[in-house]
């Protein structure tokens, strides 16, 4: 018995081969058609990757101004509060001190005041010793208080002046004096009172030896 070799023939495969095979080529047009579209493809990519790039940037920004807004409320929140603080303080410190300078200012004036009627030579012989131990004693009280005002402002002595709000006090700078100066300090502030009772005793003396 004869076999047919047809049986075995792939008419599937025969057909695709024929197919292609008989396809015509693409021709130029259809390639420069493809790579047109292909290209235009590729611009949308692109324009499309480009596109979320910039809103990438846009958010980061914003995120960043965001941390800086929130940084900056934090550190302007505490400087501002410190600042307050500071200059509360100082001016606490500004008033004790205008309030000390018009007290130290009062008795500078009512110093000056107290010389103005100071006279000798309306003086008369019957008072005039009671006359100069009023003034010795009115000049005394007046140099008192203006060495009191030295002590707390050193400008009165052409020094610079205690910085406000600063550690420094009349109190401080009198402790680091020597002791040498703190004794002439003592003296200038105690010999008027020595001086004054001294004259009152002459006086008496001489109004008991008049009488006598």
């Amino acid at each position: 018995m004869a076999i047919d070799n047809t049986d075995f023939v792939d008419t599937d495969s025969t057909h695709r081969q024929g197919s292609s095979a008989s396809g015509p080529a693409p021709t130029r047009e259809e390639l420069d058609s493809r790579l047109t579209g292909a290209q235009q493809q590729l611009a949308k990519l692109r324009e499309t990757h480009e596109q979320v790039e910039r809103e990438i940037a846009a958010i980061e920004e914003r995120r960043r101004r965001r941390a800086e807004f929130a940084q900056g409320l934090e550190e302007m929140r505490h400087e501002l509060t410190r600042a307050v603080a500071i200059l509360e303080k100082a001016e606490l410190d500004a008033r004790r001190t205008a309030e000390q300078v018009a007290r130290s200012l009062e008795g500078i004036r009512g110093a000056s005041e107290s010389l103005e009627p100071l006279n000798e030579e309306a003086w008369v012989a019957e008072t005039w010793e009671q006359e100069l131990s009023r003034g010795l004693a009115t000049v005394d009280n007046a140099r008192m208080e203006l060495n009191s005002a030295r002590l707390k402002w050193p400008q009165l002595e052409g020094k610079s002046p205690i910085a406000a709000g600063g550690t420094d006090s009349p109190v401080a700078t009198i402790a680091q004096l020597p002791l040498s100066q703190l004794c002439r300090i003592g003296f200038a502030l105690t010999w008027p009172l020595a001086a004054v009772a001294l004259l009152a005793v002459a006086a008496g003396i001489a109004v008991l030896v008049r009488k006598g």
